[in-house]
Order: C-alpha cells, then structure tokens, then sequence
C-alpha cells in the first residue's frame, strides 16, 4: 500500500510539472526580459509609411482570421516537394534523428490507411492531382470538328505553293523548353520540379511548423551561411565580423542602398517569423514519459532567448520590426497580383468547397486591398543600367538562398524552409518582374480583370499564401507573448 501511494504521490508531481511547463506564467523576475522585447516595437517602421500599431490592429481583427480559415482548405493545404534533393553547397549527412523531424508523404499516409481497411480516408484531392480546367485568367474555345477539315487539308496539299504550317513533336517541345525557360527569368527562387519522381504532395497540416529539436552545428551553419554569405554587407567595418546574424547590423544598414537594406530586412524578418513559430510551439514533453502524447505550447523563455536586446546585442527589437517589414512586403505582392490571383480556379473537384473558396480568396483580397498603408514596391530598382544590375545581383542571392533550403538536415523544417522562401520569392516575382498589370483606380469587375502573360504554378501560388498566412500567424502570437510577459 505505502509502495502504491508513493508512485501515486510521483506520477502527480511529474504530470504536474508537465502542466506547469505547458501553462506557464512567467514570473516576474523572468519576465522583464521578454518584456524588454516589446518595449521598443511600436512605432513606425523605418523605409515604409506604416506604423506596428497599424499592422498589429489590421492583421490580427481583419486578415488573421481570414487566411487561417482559409489554409485550412484543401487547395491550400497539399504542397509537392522533393525532400531527398541534396545539398548543392557541401557535403552533409547530419541529418535530424529525432522523430519530430520526419515528414509524413501523402502516399506514405495513403498507404498505410488503405493497410489498415479504412475507406474513408481524405486523400489528394483528384482535382489537384490532375490538370483542372484551362481557365486561369484564359478563356480556350476548342473549335468544333465538322468533318471536312481533312478532306480540306488534302485539297491545299495539291495547291500551288502550299506552306506545310505543321510542327513535329520535337519542335513543339523546344517551344515549351523555350517557354519556360523565359518564365525561369522571372523567378527569384528554386521552383520544386512537379514532376520529378522524388517529389511528393505533403498534406500541410499533418506537418505543422513547430519545435523539431533540429539544433546545433548544421541548424547554425545554414543560418550563417545564408547570414554570410548570400546577404549583401555594408562596404565598411564588416570584414571584422564573422557572423551578421549575431552582430548589432542594424547600426550598419544605413550605409546601404535601399534595395540592399530592404534584402536583409525580408531574410531577417523570414528568420524571426521561424523563431516565433518555434517559441510558440515549443516541445515540453516528447511523450516518452508519463505523458502518453507529446506536449507542444508557448514558450516566453525561448522567446526571450532570441528577442531580448540584452541578449542579442541590442538586435531583438529590430528582428520583430523586420517581421513586419516582410509582412508589408508580401501583403503588397498580394495586393498586386489581386485580379490575377482572384481570377485564378482553385480547382480540387470538390464542389461546394472550391466555390468557398473562390469567393474567400475574393474576401480576402478585398480586405488586403484596402489596407491603409501599403509598400511601395516603385522607389526599388528604379533607373538605368545600374538598377538591371542590381535587381539580377538581387535575384542571384535570393535564389542561392532558395538552394541552401536544401541543405537542412531536418525535413519538417525543411519543408517549411522551402515553402515560406519559395512563397517568399513568389512574392519578389509579383513585385518587381513587370509583368503584372494593376490599376488602384479602377472599380471594374474582378472577374473581367485583365492582366498580361504573367504566369504562377499551382506550388508558386499555394506558397504564397501559406508564406504570408505565416507571417500572419507570427504577429498574432506576437500579441499572446506580449499578454504573457505583462501579467
């Protein structure tokens, strides 16, 4: 008896050790810290018109809810991706051992439904598998056949100098090679190749973003390589620093141009929406003890960890404003590519679902549309030569970036790595390729709205969204470490 109580009188004080780490309040000593991180976020953000207060109230009442109603559909949640592509850059074969970093394929998930006799699995939509309808912007009218062409076509061959206007299959796929190989000029990143044999659709929210345990000297050397090596550096003083990740840059951005700034600001703020993410889901419990499941929740002392100016050398404030300098960033794309993204099909075969949400995207482009403030995407890369310059300089950096995602040894992380630089550069592509026709003062009907030949993939598209439904995700839960750190 006395053996049984003791083990009882355990297992409550493990299991409530377990809750106050998943519940946990801060205390008062510890908490000045986290606060520290707030102190200095408000305010306007420097190379915008738009104050952290606007962004804050706008994001969090108004687009917040909207998109993360909306990710939860199935067009949006299924993303292909090759996660066996090897690190172009090194040799690296630390990959992630623990459990929280595999990724589960949606054939592995079929498979292993199909095996257990359960027939009512939600598998890839068809829809989505399959090519939907040729409607994307477009309208193709198959011309009928009356049954006199070919006798037609016989009468022209006897006609004098008759010019033979047919292709041969090889010539047709130089032109599609040609095609996309003009497409290719426009990206500013790595696209995953669709129909590679190693890609694979992951279901998204199977696969959450959160807390993997993936630290240590192959997390670190992708940051720094990215940090180091693909970020552009102030002409002066910098030769003496070994890691920009870690110095205080921010006194040193000043020295550069705008478009140079506006590009480690993007990559800085993608960083922080990670580490907010990772702070936010945090692993308390792994599940292998008394708790029979994992334990994931908002961590303050994580948060503090990578935002305290104290222990960031001063550059924990300025990676949240940088958060929400990406955030206008991608919200403008948006706001941009608006008649071409709400005239896109997003198709899955599922009726009633697609039809909500065309007429959600439709909403909430809307409410993006008339946010107040919007960055102007014009004062870059504006002038001659030396601009077409530094836009390709841009481009190149951004698309080693997209590569190095590659390179990560953890494979949740790295498909979020990959799906917020891809929906990332899908969002550089809308702003400064120049293909994208907008009018803001036009009223006409959406669903008559012209645009050039630009042109997004299904993964390009999906990306998007995801990305910036990430950001999105990463100012709300700014407002749940804030309430934390002050009660």
């Amino acid at each position: 008896m006395k053996v049984f109580l003791l083990l009882y009188v355990v297992t409550i004080l493990l299991l409530a050790g377990v809750y106050s780490q998943f519940f946990r309040t801060p205390k008062k000593g510890d908490s000045s810290g986290a606060e520290r991180c707030f102190c200095q976020l408000k305010g306007a953000l420097d190379d915008c018109s738009c104050s952290v207060e606007t962004i804050d109230g706008y994001n969090n009442l108004k687009i917040y809810p909207r998109i993360n109603s909306l990710m939860q559909k199935s067009y949006f949640r299924y993303w292909k991706v090759d996660l066996q592509r090897g690190c172009p850059f090194w040799h690296d074969d630390s990959a992630c051992a623990m459990r929280f970093c595999s990724v589960q394929t949606c054939t592995e998930v079929s498979e292993a439904l199909k095996a257990s006799g359960l027939s009512d699995i939600q598998d890839v939509p068809e829809g989505i598998k399959g090519t939907p309808p040729p409607n994307n912007g477009y309208t193709y009218i198959q011309p009928k056949n009356t049954g006199d062409e070919d006798k037609e076509d016989c009468d022209k061959q006897n006609e004098l100098g008759y010019l033979n206007t047919t292709l041969s299959k090889e010539t047709v796929a130089g032109f599609v090679r040609w095609a996309a190989h003009d497409d290719a000029l426009d990206n500013f990143c790595h696209l995953e190749d669709e129909l590679s044999s190693n890609s694979t659709y992951v279901d998204l929210l199977l696969n959450p973003e959160r807390y993997t345990g993936y630290v240590g000297t192959s997390a670190h050397r992708i940051w720094k390589t990215i940090y180091q090596e693909n970020c552009f550096k102030p002409k002066r003083g910098t030769n003496q620093y070994t890691d920009l990740s870690n110095i205080g840059v921010h006194n040193y951005l000043k020295e550069m141009c705008l478009e140079k700034r506006a590009f480690y600001r993007a990559i800085s703020g993608l960083h922080s929406s990670i580490n907010i993410h990772l702070a936010a889901k945090y692993l308390f419990s792994d599940g292998t003890g008394f708790s029979a499941t994992p334990v994931w929740g908002a961590n303050a002392e994580e948060f503090q960890k990578r935002f305290d100016p104290e222990l960031t050398n001063g550059e924990g404030p300025h990676r949240l404003k940088n958060l929400y300098f990406l955030y206008l960033l991608e919200l403008r794309a948006l706001a941009k590519a608006r008649s071409y993204l709400t005239n896109w099909n997003y198709y899955t075969g599922i009726t009633d679902e697609d039809q909500d949400v065309q007429s959600a995207v439709k909403e909430l482009l809307l409410v993006i549309k008339n946010f107040p403030e919007h960055f102007d995407e014009t004062t870059m890369f504006a002038g001659g030569l030396q601009a077409y310059k530094l836009k390709e300089e841009f481009k190149h950096h951004f698309f080693n970036i997209s590569r190095i995602m590659d390179c990560v040894g953890c494979d949740k992380c790295r498909l979020w790595g990959k799906l917020q630089v891809t929906g990332l550069g899908t969002a550089l592509k809308i702003l400064f390729s120049g293909n994208v026709e907008y009018d803001s003062s036009t009223q006409q009907d959406l669903d008559t709205a012209r645009h050039t030949n630009f042109q997004l993939t299904r993964n390009e598209v999906v990306a998007l969204f995801n990305a910036f439904a990430r950001l999105c995700n990463s100012i709300y839960e700014l407002e749940n470490f804030r309430r934390m750190t002050t009660r």
